[in-house]
Formats: structure tokens, C-alpha cells, sequence
């Protein structure tokens, strides 16, 4: 009776070393390509805006393409910091003459979107100034294999976790214009 309930803990372990393991291997290995293809598409989307001074629904709706390729649904959260220069004096961005502070006000996700896609179902572009700040930042929605496993196994990640993350941010360049 003791050998045949060892024989059974051998059989159970051996299935677990041989398929478990490689199991969550591959899957933390697919959630790395993940997290390198999210991490490049946002830091060439934020530059991409930042050099032109452009937002246009052709350019966010390109990238949330290029991020949902890669099997999971992201929460992409956007910025937009609008530099209000100094109105008591009518300088650019460029002078260090400046006589009182610059001041940034936020648009957020929504209101970039509103923006950029109107109701009326026109498209249009959220033109930019010099001086003026542009992040993005995505995160992963939905829970991964690799987090299923180890939510299992470990019980490492919570339900409200992410394991697929990504942020770029920095100042824009290039005036652009709205045609």
C-alpha cells in the first residue's frame, strides 16, 4: 500500500515538473514580448507626437492597434500639459526674459478624444505648441496566463494587478498646425 501511494506522488510530480513548469515558462516568456511591444509602440507613439506637434485619430487609433496585437486589452491613459504662457508679455517659449511664471494646465484621456473625434463623427487634430507636455501611459486589463498560473500556484498576483505596463512622456518640439 505505501509503495503504490508513492507511485502516485512520483507520477503527480513528475506531470508537474514536465508540464507545469515549461507551461509557465512559455507564458511568462509571451507576457516579456508583450511587455517589449507595448513599451516600443508607446515610446514611438509619444515621440512620434511629441516631433510633430500632432494628435490625430489616424495616429492613436494606429496605435491602439499595434498594442492590441498582441492578444490582451489595455487601459491607455493620455496627458496632454498645455503650456499657458505669461499673457502680460508677448514673448516665445525661447526667452529667458520672461516676466512672471508659465503656467500648464491638463487635458485628460477624455477630453483629448473629445478632441480628436467629435460626436459628429468628423475626424480632426489636436495641434500642439513647443513648450507643451505629452505622456501616455498604458496598462493591461485583462488577466494573462502567466498571471492565471501563478495566481494558482503562488497566489502572487491579485485581481486588480498588471503585469503588462508601459510610460513615455516629455515636452513637444514642433509647433503643429490643424489643417
Amino acid at each position: 500500500m505505501g509503495d503504490s501511494l508513492m507511485t502516485i506522488v512520483a507520477i503527480v510530480l513528475a506531470a508537474v515538473l514536465m508540464f507545469v513548469f515549461p507551461l509557465m515558462s512559455m507564458s511568462d516568456r509571451s507576457d516579456d514580448i508583450s511587455q517589449l511591444t507595448v513599451k516600443t509602440a508607446t515610446t514611438e507613439f509619444v515621440d512620434n507626437v511629441r516631433t510633430t506637434g500632432r494628435l490625430s485619430l489616424d495616429d492613436y487609433s494606429a496605435f491602439e492597434q499595434e498594442i492590441s496585437a498582441t492578444g490582451n486589452s489595455y487601459d491607455i491613459e493620455m496627458e496632454v500639459k498645455v503650456l499657458d504662457e505669461n499673457p502680460g508679455k508677448k514673448t516665445t517659449q525661447a526667452s529667458s526674459t520672461k516676466i512672471g511664471e508659465n503656467v500648464y494646465y491638463s487635458m485628460y484621456t477624455s477630453q483629448i478624444l473629445d478632441t480628436i473625434a467629435p460626436s459628429d463623427g468628423t475626424s480632426k487634430v489636436l495641434a500642439l505648441k513647443e513648450g507643451d507636455m505629452f505622456s501616455t501611459s498604458v496598462r493591461n486589463t485583462n488577466t494573462t496566463l502567466s498571471q492565471q498560473l501563478k495566481n494558482f500556484f503562488y497566489t502572487v498576483a491579485g485581481n486588480d494587478t498588471y503585469t503588462i505596463a508601459a510610460e513615455h512622456g516629455g515636452y513637444v518640439t514642433a509647433n503643429g498646425s490643424a489643417n
